[in-house]
């Protein structure tokens, strides 16, 4: 199963897009993550939908953040991009016959149920402000990095 990224994509995007005053066009964004103009968008209208973004059209057009970072959670996030999963185990046969493998199935479940529970919750408490105060601790322990250079 591949690897979901979105969730990882857009958190980099909104990060930068929060150092700017000015909106970020979708070939800007494409370019930071090395995509796609047209996949940029096609993700970011998720995140418009929930208020994490706002877009303009035409001259001077382009995306900006919705709210503050402090009121941006990565659950927001999350759930803006429908709620990609969170695994990529799960049960071999979802309605089995055997009893040994419903007996797999009951414990994989259960272990799954709660590891999800719990990575939701650390979602909910993680603010986009926190990882900036993060980068900006990085980026002051290392001062020869330009700023324009900090997406490599």
């Amino acid at each position: 199963m591949k690897t979901d990224t979105r969730l990882s994509a857009m958190l980099h995007l909104l990060l930068h897009m929060a150092d700017r005053d000015d909106p970020v066009t979708s070939e800007e964004l494409a370019r930071y993550m090395h995509g796609n103009p047209a996949a940029v968008r096609r993700t970011m209208a998720g995140l418009r939908g929930a208020g994490i973004v706002r877009s303009g059209k035409g001259h001077g057009g382009g995306w900006t953040l919705g709210r503050p970072l402090a009121e941006i959670t990565l659950a927001d996030v999350h759930a803006a991009l429908g709620a990609p999963g969170l695994f990529a185990i799960g049960s071999r046969n979802p309605h089995p016959s055997c009893l040994v493998e419903q007996a797999v199935n009951a414990s994989m479940q259960e272990t799954l149920g709660e590891a999800e529970r719990l990575v939701q919750a650390r979602l909910r408490s993680i603010t986009l402000a926190s990882i900036d105060a993060d980068f900006r601790d990085r980026l002051a322990r290392h001062p020869s990095a330009p700023k324009e250079h900090r997406h490599v």
